[in-house]
């Protein structure tokens, strides 16, 4: 996930003070994720799963990385150019004695939200969710597909 790869920087690879810094920050972020629930705001967004965009002469392709989840807590939409990924994804919790020497995985809500770099059919959007892959494969609508111009002389 994209914030585990971000919140270290630019500090990877150093350590002393900057773990303790590491180490404030995590136990801030607890504190006010335990205060958004205390209070009944709920994140947007806990987890925001990495994507990759390409695309061809025919379609537009996004692979998002989405372990862990299964095929009833994801759900993907396309409205215009958008294209919206959400979920929940669940890790059952550990016994009340545990304590962890390190925790990565993260729980909760998903959403990623981007835009396409072309109109798009809807009426044909694909989605298939294999390995902790979401494929969605989006047809170019007609008037965005490369047409061949004749060129007279």
């Amino acid at each position: 996930m994209v914030i585990r790869r971000l919140e270290n920087w630019p500090i990877n690879g150093f350590s002393g003070g900057v773990s303790e810094l590491d180490r404030l920050r995590r136990d801030l972020g607890h504190l006010f994720n335990g205060l958004s629930r205390v209070n009944g705001w709920d994140s947007p967004a806990g987890v925001y799963p990495l994507m990759n965009v390409s695309q061809d002469s025919e379609n537009v392709y996004v692979r998002s990385e989405v372990p862990g989840m299964t095929l009833d807590q994801l759900e993907v939409s396309v409205t215009g150019r958008n294209l919206t990924v959400t979920g929940e994804r669940a890790i059952p919790d550990e016994q009340s004695n545990v304590r962890y020497h390190r925790r990565e995985r993260e729980a909760g809500k998903i959403r990623r939200q981007l835009t396409l770099p072309t109109d798009v059919d809807s009426e044909r959007v694909q989605a298939k969710y294999q390995h902790g892959i979401l494929m969605v494969v989006l047809p170019k609508s007609e008037k965005a597909k490369p047409k061949k111009i004749a060129i007279t002389g």
